[in-house]
C-alpha cells in the first residue's frame, strides 16, 4: 500500500491533474466526475456532506459513502481552518470526485500555497482538533497534494471502489 502526504510532499494524483470544479453533476446522468464549490461555513460543510453522499449514490457506491464523506469533510475543514484565513477574498474551496473502475479520487482545492501538515502522533486522542490527516491516511489507499498554479493547492485521497471485506 502506498502512502504519501506530510510536510513538503508534492505528488501527482494517481489519475492525472484535477479537473476544473465548477458545477454540481447532473442528477440524471452517470458522469465519471463531479465537482462543487463550497463556501467555508457550517452550511458549506453540510452541503459537502450531502453532495458526497448524493454523488456516490448516483454512482452506486453507497458502500463507500461513510468513508468518502469523512475524508471530504476532513479535507474541507482543514482548508477552511488553515488555508482560507490566509487568503483574503477567496471564501470557498472546490471539491472534486473522479470515479475509476477500481478507485475513487477525492480532491479538495484551496487558494493557499502552504502544504497540508500531518504530524503523526502529535495529538492526544482526547484532543478536539489535529487528527484530520490521520483520519484521511487511515481511510484512504493513498493521499497527497499538488500545487495548483498560479496559487493554491489540491489535496487528494484515493479510495477503493470495492466493498470492504
Amino acid at each position: 500500500m502506498v502512502r504519501t502526504g506530510g510536510p513538503g510532499t508534492a505528488t501527482v494524483p494517481p489519475y492525472g491533474p484535477p479537473t476544473p470544479y465548477e458545477e454540481p453533476p447532473p442528477k440524471t446522468a452517470d458522469p465519471a466526475s463531479a465537482a462543487l464549490r463550497v463556501d467555508c461555513s457550517r452550511e458549506g460543510l453540510a452541503r459537502a456532506r450531502s453532495f458526497t453522499r448524493d454523488t456516490l449514490r448516483v454512482w452506486s457506491l453507497d458502500h463507500r459513502c461513510d468513508d468518502a464523506t469523512l475524508v471530504v469533510v476532513e479535507l474541507t475543514a482543514n482548508a477552511a481552518t488553515h488555508a482560507i484565513p490566509r487568503c483574503a477574498g477567496a471564501p470557498d474551496v472546490r471539491l472534486g470526485f473522479r470515479r475509476e473502475p477500481a478507485h475513487l479520487l477525492l480532491t479538495v482545492s484551496d487558494p493557499d500555497d502552504h502544504p497540508p501538515v500531518r504530524v503523526p502522533g502529535a495529538c492526544s486522542l482526547l484532543e478536539e482538533h489535529g487528527r484530520g490527516l490521520d483520519i484521511v491516511d487511515a481511510l484512504s489507499e493513498a493521499w497527497g497534494w499538488i500545487p495548483t498554479p498560479p496559487t493554491g493547492k489540491t489535496v487528494w485521497a484515493r479510495l477503493s471502489t470495492h466493498p470492504s471485506t
